[in-house]
């Protein structure tokens, strides 16, 4: 196993579009016109459609996967909270940082948080993953 230690960090930035929100609901299903509708999402809290929430916890996910701990690594569990909406055209960045890493075993726990072009917090967590060993 590759050598991590807490604090050790990544990210990656990705900037939603219009597409990937319709691909994303005929993917799972989720159909919700607060995410496809502009007539509907506008009488909304938000104001205008928003991205699906799950989406921005995919680049969590890819950060993961790609950079920290990267290629093999495997969900153990995620925790998420939804802190603000992400619209389409945001540019969303993922961030993970070590917390803990055990000595018994290839489990690593990160903190993780997604942002927006403006610095703005979306969602933060926190991932426990099996690394590739």
């Amino acid at each position: 196993m590759s050598t991590f230690s807490p604090g050790d960090r990544a990210s990656r930035s990705l900037t939603i579009t219009d597409e990937m929100i319709r691909a994303f609901a005929d993917l799972t299903g989720d159909h919700n016109p607060v995410h496809l509708d502009d007539n509907y999402a506008a009488s909304t809290r938000f104001g205008r459609r928003i991205a699906h929430g799950m989406i921005a916890a995919g680049l969590v996910s890819a950060a993961l996967a790609n950079d920290l701990p990267g290629p093999g690594t495997v969900y153990l569990s995620q925790t998420l909270q939804f802190k603000g909406p992400v619209f389409p055209g945001d540019t969303i960045t993922a961030s993970v940082e070590i917390k803990q890493v055990r000595a018994d075993k290839p489990i690593i726990t990160l903190s993780t948080l997604c942002t927006n072009q403006e610095g703005k917090l979306v969602l933060e967590g926190e991932a426990v993953v099996l690394a590739s060993g």
